[in-house]
Formats: structure tokens, C-alpha cells, sequence
């Protein structure tokens, strides 16, 4: 086997390795906040994990600190703040009150309105292949959700509405890659999203027994964790490899659901969220797909 390729096989694995770790780390943040049930208000606990996360992060934002920002980068900074930090609380409150499996099976939606929000805010084409996307993705999501069938209650309807704010969250990192590096991204969001759930926080605050403070003080160290972890597996392998390995948090959360809190395993989830991961994938895949036809020249453009 050539050098090359046995070194590309070993980022490979390295990639898959990071990201099953990452899967474990971001269920074991979830069942945290599981455990922590709904003692604290949302805001207040989505308050104190980020604030915790951000003394975590701080060395790492003033490290790399590049300078002011411009007045553009500085709005999308804000705007990612606010809006993350409604999903945040949305994600929370969700937590507090469905099961974990329902949680992370509805939280694949989010991917699916990416690819809405790409097309309708960078103006990139809603192509064949993505519309086939979101249609299986929403598909997905309705049978989780089973509306008609099942009363849709105010935890899955809460985690149904933090999808498209994390979408859009998502779809701001993207522009503000174009200036700025990783590091001040990861950072500004874990400082901006303490920021805009302050004043929620001091509204509604209820002063966290010494035990919450624990739980809280290890999610933000868990969920650290597995941002870093999630990052490495994306700088060692391809997204088309770490992609499909996302689905390993519906499995770990469906195993920890059932073993720690005693949560029925719903079939509807497995599979309702088993089509949202397909859909999201495909949709990965094919954008990896065409992005790599346009950027390898064509036979006649070598000859040249």
C-alpha cells in the first residue's frame, strides 16, 4: 500500500474514532441535563452552562484574538448569540420534559433546515436533489411526531422550533468563516449565547443547590469535550465518513434512555429518526459529490 494512502486510512480511522467519542460525549451531556429534570428554569440552566463554558474557552478566544471585528462580523456575532442561545433554551426545556431518544431523533431536523435557510438566505439553488432531502427529512420527522395519531406535546414541539434557530446559527458560522478563524467562532458563540440568556437568567433565577452546580459545571466540561472532539474528527476524516456516524447518538441515547432513566424504546423514533439521518446524509453526500466535480477539471481542460 502506498504512503499516501496508508496515511489518508490512518486519519481516516483516527476521524471515526473522534467522532464515535464525540457521539458519546454530546448524549452524555444530554442526559445531564436529563438528569437534572425541570428544577431549574431553562434560561437559568442554559445560562450557567455556557457561562461555565465560556471561562473554559476565554484562554482560547484571547490566544487567537485576531482584532476587532468589522461591524459586519460583529452583527453576525450578536444575531448568532440570540438565536442560539432561544434554541438553547428550547433544546432545555425539551430536555427536561421528553425522552432522550424523541430529543436527539428531532434534533436531526436541524440539517434539513440548513439546507431551506442556504437556499433562501445565500441564495443557493434548492436543487432536485435537496428538495427529495427535505421532503424525507420532514417525513422523518412526522412520524416521530405522529400528529393526528398522538397529541404533539410542548417538549417535542420545543425541540421541533430549536431546530431552525440552530439551522440558522449554523448557517451565520458559515458566513463568518469567509473572515474569521474556528477558534474565535467556537469562542464568540459560547460568549455571545451567556450574553443573550442573561437577562432571562437573572429574570427567572432560583439559586442552583450546590449539587445542580456540579451536574452544570460537568455538562460544560462534557459538551467542551465533545465540540473538540467533533472538530477533529472533521479534520481527519471526510464529512462524508463522520456524517452517517451522527446516527451513533440516537443509539446511544435510545440504550442510556432505557438503562438510566427507564424510558420506553418508541419504534417510531428509531425509525422516524433512522429517515431523518438518511436524508441528511444523502444530502451531505451529494453536495460533497458535485463540489468535487466542480473543482476536478475536466478531461478535454487537462489536455489543454
Amino acid at each position: 500500500m502506498p504512503l499516501s494512502a496508508a496515511l489518508q486510512n490512518s486519519r481516516t480511522l483516527q476521524g471515526i474514532v473522534w467522532m464515535v467519542l464525540s457521539s458519546i460525549l454530546f448524549v452524555g451531556m444530554t442526559a445531564i441535563i436529563r438528569h437534572l429534570g425541570s428544577g431549574l428554569p431553562a434560561v437559568e440552566a442554559a445560562f450557567i452552562r455556557y457561562f461555565l463554558g465560556s471561562l473554559l474557552i476565554l484562554p482560547m478566544v484571547i490566544r487567537h484574538w485576531p482584532g476587532i471585528p468589522s461591524k459586519r462580523d460583529t452583527g453576525f456575532y450578536i444575531l448568532r448569540g440570540i438565536v442560539h442561545g432561544g434554541g438553547v433554551i428550547l433544546w432545555f426545556y425539551a430536555m427536561a420534559r421528553i425522552p432522550i431518544a424523541e430529543v436527539t431523533a428531532i434534533g436531526y431536523v436541524a440539517p434539513i433546515f440548513v439546507t431551506i435557510g442556504a437556499a433562501i438566505f445565500l441564495g443557493e439553488r434548492l436543487q432536485l436533489r435537496r428538495i427529495v432531502g427535505v421532503i424525507c427529512g420532514f417525513a422523518g420527522a412526522l412520524i416521530i411526531l405522529r400528529p393526528g395519531f398522538q397529541e404533539v406535546n410542548m417538549g417535542q414541539m420545543a425541540q421541533l422550533l430549536a431546530a431552525p434557530l440552530f439551522a440558522i446559527s449554523f448557517i451565520l458560522a458559515k458566513k463568518l468563516t469567509e473572515t474569521q478563524g474556528s477558534s474565535m467562532i467556537v469562542g464568540m458563540l459560547s460568549i455571545g449565547c451567556t450574553l443573550a440568556l442573561l437577562p432571562g437568567a437573572i429574570l427567572q433565577w432560583r439559586n442552583p443547590t450546590v449539587e445542580e452546580l456540579l451536574w452544570l459545571v460537568l455538562a460544560a466540561v462534557v459538551a467542551t469535550g465533545a465540540h473538540y472532539t467533533l472538530t477533529r474528527a472533521f479534520e481527519a476524516a471526510p464529512i462524508t465518513v463522520t456524517q452517517p456516524l451522527g446516527f451513533l447518538q440516537l443509539i446511544w441515547a435510545a440504550i442510556l434512555g432505557v438503562l438510566a432513566f427507564g424510558e420506553p424504546l418508541d419504534p417510531y423514533v428509531m425509525v422516524g429518526g433512522a429517515v431523518i439521518v438518511a436524508a441528511a446524509t444523502y444530502i451531505s453526500h451529494r453536495e460533497i459529490q458535485v463540489s468535487r466535480q466542480q473543482r476536478t477539471p475536466t478531461a478535454i481542460a487537462t489536455k489543454i
